[in-house]
């Protein structure tokens, strides 16, 4: 079903998902092709920490699902793909919005479609950085997406 969704109600519904509310992230651009997206996210009582900044999680819950829903909007449907790894490198206490933009390229999906092509697992690798309203890295974001093509027998599991 969720192969289905358009960019639009998608992105409504991202900004209505409990932990996005709940933390102050709003979805403010969702391409139609869903190759791209914008996330925002300003400072607030709700999410900052002790010392006066974004709270880490937020920043990082910001950014978690967006590379592995851009991947199943853009395969076909005979593929599996889940969110495998990830890490983050705090660079810069965060205050004022945070804003991270996510990008899937062609280059991304041939490099997909051919490493899985016989069958075998690939892991990709995508960066994003979490970025101030003055364009200061706050935080370096990896993540790793398992992709592979469904078996024939069920394809329900990795």
């Amino acid at each position: 079903m969720a192969r289905k969704l358009s960019a639009r109600t998608l992105r409504w519904g991202m900004n209505l998902w409990p932990p996005f509310l709940g933390a102050g992230i709003r979805v403010r651009y969702l391409a139609t092709d869903f190759r791209e997206v914008l996330v925002e996210m300003p400072l607030r009582f709700y999410n900052r920490n002790y010392a006066g900044s974004h709270f880490g999680g937020s920043l990082f819950a910001m950014t978690d699902p967006f590379f592995m829903l851009m991947l199943v909007k853009n395969l076909e449907p005979g593929f599996l793909v889940w969110d495998k790894a990830a890490s983050i490198d705090f660079l810069s206490p965060g205050r004022g919005t945070m804003r991270a933009a996510f990008r899937l390229t062609d280059h991304d999906l041939e490099q997909i479609r051919a490493r899985t092509a016989d069958g075998d697992k690939h892991l990709h690798l995508f960066r994003t950085d979490v970025t101030d309203s003055e364009g200061l890295v706050v935080a370096r974001v990896e993540k790793i997406v398992y992709v592979r093509r469904k078996r024939a027998d069920n394809g329900n599991h990795p």
